[in-house]
């Protein structure tokens, strides 16, 4: 066997090992959202041996868990939309207008990233309070759209600054606007890197416990994974609604994937063929 088949088979099956075991805690988790208590503590079954959707009712409808996935859907998009509006303006400006101490600005703004989250939680919290903004949703909002920007914004920067000169040139000359350009020409063909954006900022903001922890002192208003540690605590030795519930909380993000990895592989191919 030729000395390059062996290393693409042997690379293929390292592959292979690693997904199974990447996946392994994931397929658990679905099936012990379908076992009793019972039949998880008798040992490791992948195939239930009858699945208790009951599990899921239970763990929609106890403990406000429906109020919570809400609440996280609410934040999630709203943090989304926010980033990258926010984002592209900027990030077209960045790379295609001149003004005045741009790259001041830029990298001042892209200093935030060195900023850890934790770190700016006492003076987030003097501001929100004095905004009035302390236990309410626009108070959560606002600092996740803040805490996405840097990222997003560096990443649609490069993307734009990679877009053909010649295409915005023969617009221009068309008669078209900077805005009828940002919207029909530099939008539509950054769509990979927006759905790179909107795959992070959605899991960031699905994920995120801490900041909502500070903010919101109202549990109708708490996000799902604050509301899932609340659940796991008053139902802890209950094994298959904790699953149930955890699996509510992993399905959304894995489903904005899905809807995205096309998108997200295509830029990739694409930036590597430019390089």
């Amino acid at each position: 066997m030729p000395g390059p088949r062996r290393a693409r088979i042997a690379t293929h099956a390292a592959l292979i090992l690693w997904s199974v075991i990447s996946l392994f805690p994931l397929a658990w988790m679905l099936s012990a959202s379908f076992q009793s208590t019972a039949e998880i503590y008798s040992g490791v079954h992948l195939i239930p041996q009858s699945f208790r959707w009951d599990n899921f009712v239970k763990a929609w409808d106890q403990a406000s868990f429906s109020t919570y996935t809400w609440n996280s859907v609410v934040y999630t998009v709203s943090t989304v939309l926010g980033t990258v509006v926010f984002a592209s303006l900027s990030a077209y400006a960045f790379a295609r207008m001149q003004f005045p101490l741009k790259n001041v600005i830029y990298f001042l703004l892209l200093a935030f990233l060195f900023i850890p989250v934790p770190g700016a939680f006492i003076p987030l919290y003097v501001v929100l309070a004095r905004l009035h903004l302390l236990n309410t949703q626009l108070g959560y909002i606002l600092p996740m759209v803040n805490s996405s920007l840097p990222v997003a914004m560096f990443i649609l920067r490069r993307f734009f600054e990679a877009l053909p000169q010649e295409i915005e040139e023969a617009a221009f000359a068309d008669g078209a606007s900077r805005v009828r350009v940002f919207w029909s020409i530099a939008l539509p063909m950054s769509r990979p890197a927006i759905a790179t954006i909107v795959i992070l900022t959605a899991l960031g903001t699905w994920n995120e416990f801490i900041l909502a922890s500070v903010v919101f002192n109202d549990q109708s208003l708490l996000p799902l994974q604050v509301g899932l540690q609340t659940f796991q605590g008053a139902y802890f030795t209950q094994y298959g609604l904790m699953m149930a519930a955890t699996t509510i909380a992993t399905i959304p993000i894995v489903l904005v994937y899905l809807v995205f990895q096309k998108s997200i592989i295509t830029g990739v191919a694409a930036g590597a063929l430019k390089g």
